[in-house]
């Protein structure tokens, strides 16, 4: 049989790509047979993609494709604070701002990236071990099915930092969570979506809890965890406790362990379930399923990464350097309108500067 790999015996650095068990319905191991783990392996700055990253992940899976004993293909981050927090900032604020041309062909890696978790010839799994934003949530929603820990946060924070989420989650989110729930989270980045809040509007396949007190496994301590309805008629469930119940909740957090078993149990279910099925009609099933991402995906992609390497010359560049520089992380937004409505311009003018967030005490 011939070796399909784009580069055969690649050695990757920037994920990690590992074979680990799957499991029959009893629990044993299946001999012949694994699943393909692909993590992403940047801890320090919670799993975000670099260039090279992205080159890696592409790679990894078209080798998950072409590995004829792989089961899924489990997309995963090193460590438990982020499965992604998107594009690495302080790579786009030291070598893509304010250079257009650069920026359009990374967002052609990006692309690729993309539309290769779109084409993957395995089920593919976002194992979900901690924050997923920005990017991180797009190629995260890319995949066929998201597993998480309950304390994973999800969301959008493109337009408060320069950009628009322009890399799937315009193509995909409303999809999972309906127009308006997908309109609010990609403009205003008005507070991430607990794993609970994002199960209940339909994003996850499961959630596990990963805090252990006293030996005990607990539910996420940070969100209201049980079902009602408050005074105005909204359903309470996911969403962030406050006053003295978010103080309790972080100091019982802060007494536990952060164990990922069950999380990793509830990927193991179902790449069990997933392999007792004839896989050609598994994948003709998932593969119907996922036109509806790549009708929105195939139509949108070139004009949006056009309109981000162009925005990479304004808002981007401003926004991305802002985030680096510490202090707020975020522009003056009401100075920038006020010298926008002035006619200032980005080109030739001090706007940049007279809206910079001042640095930290």
């Amino acid at each position: 049989m011939y070796d399909h790999d784009l580069v055969p015996g690649f050695a990757f650095k920037h994920v990690r790509v590992e074979r680990r068990p799957v499991f029959d319905p009893r629990g044993a191991t299946v001999e012949g047979l694994h699943n393909l783990w692909i993590v992403l392996n940047n801890e320090p700055e919670l799993n975000s993609y670099t260039t090279e990253t992205i080159k890696e992940v592409i790679l990894a899976f078209r080798h998950a494709s072409n590995d004829r004993a792989a089961v899924c293909a489990v997309f995963t981050g090193a460590g438990h604070r982020a499965f992604c927090a998107g594009g690495n900032t302080r790579e786009y604020a030291t070598r893509y701002a304010g250079h257009s041309g650069e920026y359009r062909q990374y967002m052609r890696l990006f692309n690729d990236m993309v539309s290769a978790i779109l084409a993957c010839d395995k089920p593919v799994i976002c194992r979900v071990n901690g924050m997923r934003v920005g990017g991180g949530q797009e190629i995260g929603m890319a995949c066929d099915f998201s597993v998480a820990s309950d304390l994973a946060r999800f969301g959008q924070v493109g337009p408060k930092h320069g950009s628009a989420p322009d890399g799937g989650a315009t193509d995909f989110l409303h999809l999972y969570v309906g127009i308006e729930h997908a309109l609010l989270s990609c403009t205003t980045a008005a507070g991430l979506w607990s794993a609970h809040k994002a199960m209940r509007l339909g994003l996850l396949t499961e959630i596990a809890p990963v805090v252990r007190i006293d030996g005990t496994l607990v539910t996420n301590p940070l969100v209201e965890t049980s079902r009602w309805i408050d005074e105005r008629g909204q359903i309470v469930y996911g969403e962030p406790l406050s006053g003295d119940a978010l103080a309790a909740g972080k100091a019982l957090l802060a007494r536990g362990t952060i164990d990922l078993g069950e999380l990793d149990r509830a990927v193991d279910r179902l790449t069990t379930k997933l392999m007792m099925t004839f896989p050609d009609c598994t994948l003709k099933t998932i593969e119907s399923l996922r036109k509806k991402k790549l009708q929105h995906w195939d139509a949108n992609k070139e004009q949006s990464r056009a309109w981000l390497s162009l925005n990479m010359m304004t808002e981007a560049k401003a926004g991305f350097r802002a985030f680096e520089s510490g202090g707020s992380r975020e522009v003056d937004f009401i100075a920038l309108r006020r010298h926008l409505a002035a006619g200032s311009t980005w080109e030739g003018s001090d706007l940049e500067t007279a809206i910079m967030p001042r640095p930290a005490r």
